[in-house]
């Protein structure tokens, strides 16, 4: 009966190999789902939790952009000189271009082109191709204060060889050579890059064979001189309101304070054209334009970060925030200011034709708006920007939030700690039920192994004490195995 029992021990040891095969249990389920129920609570609890700081770090993103574009808008409105710009138009635009800074003052001036600037333009006489050995030694060449020596020898004593040398010069003094081929043959061509008289080019030769001869231009030593100069360096010859002026170059900055001039060809004689200086009211009407935009853009991301909808009982994910409560206040602070002044005067953003509407936004009036800046730009200026402008007030405001370790940025480094925190404790959590799920694993197997081992016990026992248990099939089963075979069982 011992061997029996010991293969019975044997067989039970082979049953808990099997999970469930004893109790008939799934185990797996059975662990799995008292192990998600012991720390539901807590996985809710994290899980909104980390939910709810999440949706925030979102939140005061959306915000802080928002400060971002609206601030980006003051920069003009906050100096009177940006937001006062300046437009200069030029009667006939063949004669001449113009554009003005704000330091420009309003006025309108005469314009008469005699002459536009000029650089120097030399050229040699025709050889036979561009392969044409012209001679060796050293070329200097010198475009106003500035010069160069070039060595020319038998690897680039060619025409094409030339040019290449005076091109790609280290310390070219401004000149640029190429070769004009026609019909009577190749030449060498040298172009100043600079206008004006004081760009002139002269070009002298030293050394070598002698045949550098013929490229040189210079016109103290004429008899020497070779190279025909087709173009010679001209200041500008122009007069405005009737005064002679002129200009090295025909980009000129230097006559009337804040505006520059672009000459483009001469005027005919006897027909000045008119350079008009005025305010550049379209610029300033586009830039208040933009900061109200921005503004507006900024009040609806407040109103959605902090709204709740009683229908679906949804509430935005900043409700209640006190720091956007006291951004609101303080922003409704500087909008709703009134400044003293004359009745022409801007007094407010409403004396302009910006005004409040019932969503919380801001219309704009455009002809209000554009008539008083007509009217009076310099006061709107100084509504906007200087000391106490509400530009100013506002860049100041919105400073105070987003520069670095400023208020958004302490409350996103809070944010991000407790997010942080939040994930150590599910780490935590997850560990300790990993523990639980396997201890009970363990308890559920042992009780397992116990039960099947009952079974098979039971089983051993009612087959030694009740051979005919389990004989259940019927008198004509017994009455075919035989008596021999029941005693021989017995």
């Amino acid at each position: 009966m011992s061997s029996t029992v010991s293969s019975t021990a044997g067989a039970g040891n082979s049953v808990i190999s099997s999970t469930g095969i004893g109790s008939g249990l799934d185990i797996t389920s059975i662990v799995a789902s008292l192990t998600t129920a012991a720390g539901l609570a807590q996985n809710n609890q994290l899980a909104d939790r980390k939910s709810s700081l999440t949706a925030q770090v979102s939140a005061f993103g959306t915000f802080s952009s928002a400060l971002d574009t609206l601030q980006a808008t003051l920069t003009t409105l906050e100096s009177p000189k940006a937001l006062s710009g300046r437009t200069a138009t030029v009667g006939d635009a063949a004669i001449a271009t113009a554009t003005a800074t704000p330091d420009a003052i309003p006025a309108q001036y005469s314009l008469t082109v005699q002459n536009l600037a000029t650089a120097a333009s030399l050229s040699s006489k025709p050889l036979p191709g561009a392969n044409s050995a012209v001679g060796t030694g050293t070329l200097t060449i010198k475009a106003g204060a500035n010069s160069a020596s070039i060595t020319i020898d038998s690897t680039n004593n060619t025409l094409s060889g030339i040019v290449a040398a005076i091109n790609g010069a280290a310390d070219n003094p401004g000149v640029t050579a190429s070769i004009l081929t026609t019909t009577d043959g190749a030449r060498l061509v040298l172009s100043g890059t600079a206008t004006g008289a004081a760009n002139a080019i002269t070009v002298t030769q030293s050394g070598g064979d002698g045949g550098l001869a013929t490229l040189v231009y210079d016109p103290a030593n004429p008899t020497t001189t070779k190279l025909t100069q087709t173009q010679a360096p001209l200041d500008a010859n122009f007069t405005v309101n009737g005064f002679a002026a002129t200009s090295a170059s025909n980009q000129v900055t230097s006559v009337i304070d804040g505006v520059t001039l672009n000459l483009l060809t001469p005027t005919v004689v006897g027909t000045p054209t008119t350079l008009t200086v005025g305010t550049d009211s379209a610029g300033a009407q586009t830039s208040i334009g933009t900061f109200v935009s921005a503004l507006n853009g900024l009040i609806t991301s407040i109103q959605s970060l902090t709204s709740y909808d009683p229908t679906t009982q949804t509430a935005g994910p900043l409700l209640g925030n006190a720091i956007l409560e006291s951004f609101q206040n303080q922003l409704a602070k500087v909008l709703d200011q009134v400044t003293s002044g004359n009745t022409s005067a801007a007094t407010s953003l409403a004396s302009l034709g910006i005004t409040a509407n019932p969503q919380g936004t801001y219309d704009t009036n455009s002809t209000t708006l554009g008539n008083a800046l007509t009217a009076n730009l310099s006061s709107i200026t100084g509504f906007f920007g200087g000391p106490n402008g509400i530009a100013t007030q506002l860049n100041t405001l919105i400073t105070h939030y987003t520069q670095g370790g400023g208020l958004l940025d302490s409350i996103n480094q809070g944010l991000q700690s407790s997010l942080s925190d939040v994930a150590k404790q599910q780490t935590a959590l997850n560990a300790r039920l990993a523990t639980y799920s396997a201890t009970l694993t363990q308890e559920y197997n042992a009780m397992d192994t116990a039960v099947a081992l009952l079974k098979q016990t039971q089983t051993y026992l009612t087959a030694e004490f009740n051979p005919n248990a389990g004989s259940t099939s019927g008198s004509s089963v017994n009455s075919s195995l035989g008596s021999g075979n029941l005693s021989t069982g017995g």
